[in-house]
């Protein structure tokens, strides 16, 4: 069962809403714009939608148009603003939009405003950390102003916007004021009419109205210029023949908001808002909310917490059934810090890591109580996989590789249980605190901090890590090698080290053995998965590449695992065997085809050609891997169950977190099926063992989305073997088993 938690980006449809876009469908079917009976009822339905619709929003005399929704109502009234302007004799210079709008509001002002040629100033209305207007600033602009456009309530944070002291600053300006409407609609008083808003968008599918319906207000007397012309529906003010099954559903939610009773108040909302405040303060110690509540809307809670990334925190909430988002829905698959956090001067920090709870005015009391169940149940899941940075865990000792990626560039943790010590190699300095927190909750002993080469692009951060946990390196190198230890030992595995200069005049690579014999070499950026690393450092040492690859061969085979330290295309690991394969030049200077004059010549040529966007995936002549092996790696559900029954040996693979894992289902695929949870991060570590399964044993990994179990496929079968499938879509797309509560999601 699935708790909703994410209404300021859509929201399910009311039943008395499904209830009357149905009866739309089958009774009231008509084209209002008929003169027969049957469009003549039509006809009523909509203009009795339309009168309960100006008795809610307080619209008086102005005009309301139906349309598709809010983006559609943004640009015609922007367009009938602009086009105004354009016929004005004394035309102001400037159009001003809040700074924290949706995005939708000034890409419309800025392509009407080029496309009528009037090439106006656009500027965007500072706001205080408190994500309000700048209401001096507005009032010292709006005399050269246009068009202002401000939202009722922000979509990310639930700010309420001061619309008399914007109303105020407004006075005696010549411009137009259009007010986004959506997240307000059934949860302020907007009093329009009161207000000399022009312009007012409204989409009903902010509450629980199906997508596809909307309102404009249109202030009497304000300028008007249709968007869609046509047929001349809507007054010929928008053509086109109206959406009757949307217009009845927004209907009935209008009537219930009219008639009170299924809606809950606004004191009811805040008490609901406060508990679940509080039980995410519990769940995450130290967590900040990013606006001040008693500004925002009751609905709305958007946070951050110091040392979790909003992916994380996401994916741990997705986990639970809990669906929140990282902001704007419109702008969630774009990965980028929140514009609208920015504008309110917020770190750098908690503008990457924000996340918005949100819900609708129709929840209850049980929904709440789940609700904050569940938030709990995460912060518990944290805090055993050390995760939480302001409490202590209690993690099962971990043991095994971890790696850690930051922009491309890997980090590795190789932790022992039976002696509470780990090594690191390759550190980072973005993740200082993160390790020294996991060390620190684990009660683990630091063996040592390694370097595979000096860094082009950063210090090393082996010192900062020291410190950071309170213990000293003792005698070191300058890559973090005791100076006196030929081996550095680790439970039952040990590191030795090669030198392998080139990348740089120091580049070393650390092979890791156990009892059955050579495991993995960390080679930093010697071999890069599908690229050779960079010679073009001052600290290189090109004229010794091609001698350092034939010592590494030599050391470590063709066949061991090649721990990177850049992995820009998710391969994980890799193999010379493999490398030679997809990178001629590496095969060329391996087999002696060219000698070490030559290879470095080349390479350079190569690094001088490429961008070094091109040269961190493709280069050397690296083969683009888009095979249709590779391509064909996803697989459904029943697929996997018709693969099972031909392979009982098939094993399934959960590639999700430790902290997910913990909350989540793995799928049911009937009979006794062999199961495994390899985090996405310990990959490595299981790529060694799973090479040992016979070549033709299949494997399907799953995940969430789909995302991180097709990288875990595809880098099995990069790696030879070829029976490896990503389950298609993910946990996110598997049928609800028969009977279940399909969501909790009001």
């Amino acid at each position: 069962m699935e708790i909703y938690l994410d209404a300021n980006a859509t929201t399910p449809v009311l039943p008395q809403a499904r209830e009357a876009a149905l009866a739309a469908m089958a009774e009231d079917f008509g084209n209002p714009s008929s003169v027969h009976s049957t469009g003549l009822k039509a006809r009523a339905l909509m203009d009795g939608v339309r009168a309960r619709a100006r008795r809610v929003l307080g619209a008086g005399q102005g005009r309301l148009l139906f349309l598709s929704g809010a983006t559609e109502g943004i640009q015609t009234a922007v367009l009938s603003a602009l086009s105004a302007l354009r016929e004005a004799e004394a035309r102001p210079d400037l159009l001003l939009y809040g700074a924290t709008e949706h995005k939708a509001v000034p890409e419309a002002i800025k392509h009407w405003n080029a496309l009528l040629g009037l090439n106006l100033t656009v500027l965007a209305i500072p706001v205080g950390c408190d994500g309000r207007h700048d209401l001096a600033w507005l009032r010292a602009h709006a005399p050269r102003a246009g068009l202002v456009c401000t939202m009722a309530a922000n979509n990310e944070t639930g700010v309420i916007s001061d619309l008399d002291g914007i109303a105020a600053a407004l006075a005696g300006s010549p411009a137009r004021w259009m007010v986004d409407g959506v997240q307000a609609l059934g949860k302020l008083p907007l009093k329009l009419e009161e207000r000399r808003i022009d312009y007012a968008p409204f989409s009903g599918h902010k509450l629980y109205a199906p997508k596809g319906i909307g309102l404009l207000y249109v202030r009497e007397g304000a300028p008007f210029t249709p968007l869609l012309a046509g047929g001349g529906q809507e007054g010929a003010w928008r053509s086109g023949t109206e959406n009757m099954s949307g217009i009845a559903a927004l209907g009935a939610v209008l009537a219930a908001l009219e008639a009170g009773g299924t809606f809950c108040d606004a004191a009811t909302l805040q008490v609901h808002r406060d508990r679940l405040a509080a039980a995410l303060q519990s769940a995450f110690p130290g967590l900040l909310f990013n606006a001040p509540p008693e500004l925002c809307l009751p609905t709305t809670l958007n946070f951050a917490v110091p040392g979790l990334s909003s992916k994380l925190l996401l994916d741990l909430f997705d986990a639970a059934e809990l669906r929140v988002s990282g902001g704007s829905a419109c702008s969630a698959s774009k990965a980028q810090p929140s514009y609208v956090l920015e504008a309110m001067g917020l770190p750098a920090w908690q503008t990457a890591a924000s996340v918005r709870l949100s819900f609708g005015p129709v929840v209850d009391r049980r929904f709440i109580d789940e609700a904050c169940a569940r938030i709990r149940v995460c912060g518990e899941s944290l805090r055993q996989s050390c995760l939480d940075p302001s409490t202590p865990g209690q993690a099962a000792p971990a043991d095994g590789l971890t790696r850690f990626m930051v922009d491309g560039a890997c980090c590795y943790l190789l932790a022992d249980a039976g002696s509470r010590r780990a090594l690191l190699v390759d550190p980072l300095p973005a993740l200082t605190d993160r390790l020294a927190q996991w060390l620190r909750c684990q009660g683990y002993a630091l063996a040592a901090v390694l370097d595979t080469h000096s860094h082009g692009d950063h210090a090393s951060s082996a010192a900062d890590l020291w410190q950071a946990i309170s213990q000293e390196p003792g005698d070191v190198d300058a890559l973090g090698w005791p100076r006196d230890a030929d081996r550095l030992s680790l439970g039952g595995r040990w590191l030795t080290r090669l030198a392998v200069p080139g990348h740089t005049h120091d580049s070393t690579a650390y092979l890791l053995h156990d009892a059955r014999g050579l495991q993995w070499a960390f080679v930093g950026d010697t071999v890069m998965p599908g690229a050779l690393g960079r010679s073009d450092f001052e600290q290189s040492a090109p004229l010794a590449y091609a001698g350092s690859l034939l010592a590494l061969r030599a050391a470590v085979g063709e066949q061991t695992l090649l721990l990177p330290g850049h992995d820009y295309d998710d391969r994980f690991a890799s193999t010379l065997a493999v490398e030679c394969e997809a990178q001629p030049l590496l095969a060329d200077v391996l087999t002696g085809r060219i000698d070490a004059a030559g290879f470095a010549a080349a390479k350079a040529a190569l690094e001088q050609d490429l961008a070094l966007t091109a040269y961190q995936t493709v280069a050397c002549g690296a083969r683009v891997d888009a095979g249709c092996a590779l391509a064909a790696s996803e697989i459904s559900l029943a697929e996997v169950q018709a693969l099972l029954a031909r392979h009982p040996d098939l094993l399934l693979v959960d590639v999700r977190e430790p902290y997910e894992q913990r909350l989540g289902q793995a799928p049911q695929l009937g009979g006794r099926v062999r199961r495994q949870a390899v985090a996405l991060s310990g990959l490595p570590e299981a790529l060694a063992q799973w090479r040992s399964l016979p070549p033709g044993a299949p494997i399907v990994c799953f995940c969430r989305s789909g995302n991180r179990s097709a990288q875990a496929a595809r880098a099995l079968r990069r790696l030879g073997h070829v029976q490896a499938w990503s389950l298609r879509g993910g946990l996110a797309l598997l049928p609800r088993a028969a009977g279940a509560d399909a969501a909790l999601a009001i």
